[in-house]
């Protein structure tokens, strides 16, 4: 405890950059987004200054630069024109005010480095595959992952430190009438299987409740109307992109999670959400799932379509307050926090060195 307010002794001022054509606020589905309105939120809590680069309709509580947010449909050349947008914003804060750091959220972040010596860090939310390896060379800018899994992921390029995510557990804490129906919540993709926990809930004949944004990208559009609304009825049904209250809602309220993802997820703040809401969660044995899940007590890791379905039938086993307790002990926002007020500091000694 010493040590952490040491770290919250010391002030700086911070340029966040999130991901060019997503807001960013407490209801963003997106992972990254989600986790730069929380640490931006706690660092001016704890007497930081706050800048952050988003786009418009972000909720932030510092100084923020508007940029344009996405249109109905997202192609490559509009993502190119938003990155130029986007380093030119960051510019333009960099030459009207003094930073110590720079923290990049956004997923393409390789596209939009700014000139000049400010020291800058990167959060790498997805998996390492997906990044272009070059960025891994740079001298210019730390890097850090999001679970010991991506970090193990990562050990042919280089040891990156791990600041592991986490979540508001406080504001998940109300106990809730429960129901009999599933739950599914996340952004509309193929990767994150909501036509998989679709034929889970059809195999149960359960309700389930689908949620979360369809973005403007192509590809997700497409997957949508040819793969879930095909699956959607009376007990399964979509409820489109939902605030906070109503995530709470429906976490606190449902028997269990489904997380059917199939790629290595790199963490799960809806799965954080769930288990803080008392919630268990059914996950695939993919990425960090499994140190998220704790086997047999806080949910369930499993391996296929049929050994899901299996599991939900056993959810009874988990209970809630177990799940409540180890969301709190495990995934609280103050202990991130910490964490990146620790990497600032070495990051700027380092500097200073």
């Amino acid at each position: 405890m010493v040590r952490a307010n040491n770290l919250r002794s010391r002030k700086y001022t911070v340029l966040s950059v999130a991901y060019p054509l997503l807001p960013v606020s407490s209801g963003a589905a997106g992972g990254a987004e989600q986790i730069l309105f929380l640490l931006e939120r706690e660092l001016i809590a704890a007497g930081h200054r706050s800048l952050v680069v988003a786009a418009s309709g972000s909720q932030i509580g510092g100084v923020l630069l508007e940029t344009p947010a996405a249109p109905c449909v997202i192609t490559d050349a509009i993502r190119a024109d938003a990155q130029h947008v986007h380093l030119d914003s960051i510019e333009r804060v960099l030459d009207q005010n003094s930073v110590d750091l720079i923290h990049f959220h956004g997923l393409d972040f390789w596209s939009y480095q700014p000139r000049g010596t400010t020291m800058r860090l990167a959060t790498l939310h997805l998996p390492i595959a997906w990044y272009p390896q070059a960025i891994f060379d740079q001298k210019s800018i730390q890097l850090n992952c999001v679970s010991e899994s991506q970090a193990r992921s990562a050990e042919s390029y280089k040891s990156l430190p791990v600041v592991e995510n986490g979540i508001d557990t406080a504001q998940y804490g109300s106990k809730r009438e429960r129901h009999n129906h599933l739950a599914w919540i996340g952004r509309i993709c193929p990767e994150k299987g909501p036509h998989v926990a679709l034929r889970v809930a059809q195999r149960l004949d359960m309700p389930l409740q689908i949620a979360g944004p369809v973005h403007p990208f192509a590809y997700h559009q497409g997957y949508f109307r040819e793969e879930i609304t095909p699956l959607l009825d009376e007990k399964r049904q979509y409820i489109g992109p939902i605030e906070l209250q109503k995530k709470l809602d429906l976490l606190g309220s449902a028997r269990c999670l489904l997380v059917p993802s199939s790629v290595a997820e790199t963490s799960s703040l809806v799965a954080m959400e769930a288990l803080a809401s008392g919630t268990p969660v059914v996950a695939f044995r993919c990425g960090a799932l499994p140190e998220i899940v704790e086997q047999g007590r806080t949910g369930f890791i499993v391996d296929s379509e049929e050994q899901m379905a299996e599991a939900v039938q056993r959810i009874d086993d988990i209970s809630p307050d177990v799940c409540r307790a180890a969301a709190r002990e495990r995934f609280d926002v103050h202990r991130m926090v910490d964490e990146y007020l620790e990497l600032y500091s070495r990051i700027l000694e380092c500097s200073r060195s």
